[in-house]
């Protein structure tokens, strides 16, 4: 845990920001999302994917999904042709975004309590912002969250750790002062990649089981966040 700590800080305030990603982490969004990929298979003539199979596609943005579900119908596509069904793809998700979209267990009591406490909440995913934004209205985070960094805000996507930074300095604060709350590779190696702690989440979107990604420290449900960090200050 060497390095998470400033020297002029203590660890009784830290974290001073947590960063959480939406998909896995805070929202299971996984049946609206198979629906959208499903409908646009179906516009092409192609079969419906399970919803398990689509839960493992996602990560690394809708343009890698689009990707991904088209080579698992057997009708791969690219250049600007994945473009194009990418262009559809965010068109027909975009109508029902949060129609069979759930919050994750213990989401919103960790973001409003950790926001109660002065802590900067961040948003930090690989999903458009605009997507992000009326997510996050819909369920009433939005009111707690103070920064929201999506797939298309500017910086690289996450495993890199841009998105990160780019989060943190909206905040005005160091990544020494932070922690990554996420489900997925990508979110624990941009982490890692920042020299930012991080905690993993089960349950969520990854192909890599969560005690296998590298996190500081590893959870079954969020409702477990403030014992994990607890633990995390007495590691430093």
């Amino acid at each position: 845990m060497t390095g998470i700590f400033t020297d002029n800080g203590d660890r009784c305030g830290w974290p001073q920001a947590i960063l959480f990603d939406l998909d896995g982490t805070l929202i299971d969004s996984v049946p609206d999302i198979a629906a959208a990929v499903n409908e646009l298979l179906a516009q092409d003539g192609l079969s419906a994917l399970q919803l398990d199979t689509v839960r493992s596609m996602i990560g690394n943005g809708v343009k890698k999904l689009v990707e991904r579900a088209y080579v698992s119908s057997g009708k791969p596509v690219e250049g600007d042709e994945l473009d194009q069904v990418t262009d559809r793809m965010m068109a027909i998700y975009g109508k029902h975004l949060t129609q069979h979209t759930t919050m994750m267990a213990g989401a919103m009591e960790m973001v409003v309590a950790y926001h109660s406490a002065r802590v900067k909440i961040g948003v930090v995913t690989n999903k458009p912002e605009s997507f992000t934004h009326e997510i996050l209205k819909h369920f009433g985070l939005d009111a707690y969250v103070d920064v929201v960094v999506g797939g298309d805000t500017g910086p690289v996507r996450k495993p890199a750790p841009d998105k990160l930074f780019h989060a943190l300095s909206e905040v005005g604060l160091s990544a020494s002062r932070a922690l990554m709350v996420g489900d997925s590779p990508a979110d624990i190696g941009a982490a890692k990649a920042a020299l930012m702690a991080s905690i993993a989440v089960r349950g969520g979107y990854t192909n890599v089981p969560a005690d296998e990604l590298g996190a500081d420290r590893v959870i079954s449900s969020l409702l477990e966040l403030p014992a994990a960090i607890e633990a995390l200050k007495e590691l430093a």
